[in-house]
């Protein structure tokens, strides 16, 4: 079985595809088109022909190349300062072992359900959270329906970890593309195609 017949979560897959000749006519700026499906509730596909699932969607989106590129460097730019404030908060939160041997013991004992520092919940100060806003004002404004109508945003809709601006930042990467899987940055992007 190939991984693209199941899904054991709710995940999103980000695919972008750049035409050479193949883009909307009358329109003189370069666009990207991206490409997306994703499920509701965890998927097997055991007979292609006789599936039918109303927790699948598929669906694409033209986008200005111009805004990705631009969108990408301030999810890059974002991305940085929540590392320096992560950096910030685990000097303070952590105690460093008298010794290397003291800490590899403790590695062996203690069991590896601590949530690892990427999910983290990072606390934003005032200017990271201004920028979290703007870029994620962008992302909305790019993923909506109605792209006019998109307002922006007044509050963060997810939770700030390094994981999920990565994830982000990861989403508009035009050579590779993501998997996001389920979790609050899921949701808000589901309910921005949906």
């Amino acid at each position: 079985e190939s991984r693209a017949a199941s899904a054991s979560n709710k995940e999103i897959n980000i695919q972008w595809y750049i035409p050479s000749v193949a883009k909307p006519s009358n329109d003189a700026e370069t666009k990207v088109l991206l490409l997306y499906a994703y499920n509701t509730n965890p998927v097997k596909i055991s007979n292609i022909k006789i599936f039918s699932s109303m927790s699948v969607f598929s669906g694409h989106l033209w986008i200005p190349l111009a805004r990705i590129i631009s969108l990408r460097e301030k999810l890059s730019d974002l991305k940085e300062q929540v590392e320096i404030l992560m950096q910030g908060s685990k000097s303070f939160s952590t105690s460093v072992p008298t010794s290397f041997l003291e800490q590899s013991e403790t590695l062996k004992i203690s069991p590896s359900n601590k949530p690892k520092m990427s999910d983290v919940k990072v606390d934003l100060d005032e200017k990271t959270e201004e920028t979290a806003k703007r870029c994620l004002s962008e992302v909305k404004a790019l993923l909506s329906v109605v792209p006019a109508l998109s307002s922006p945003l007044t509050k963060i809709p997810f939770d700030v970890t390094l994981q999920s601006i990565t994830n982000l930042e990861d989403m508009f990467d035009l050579a590779n593309g993501c998997i996001i899987t389920e979790g609050s940055l899921f949701n808000w992007i589901i309910c921005l195609l949906h």
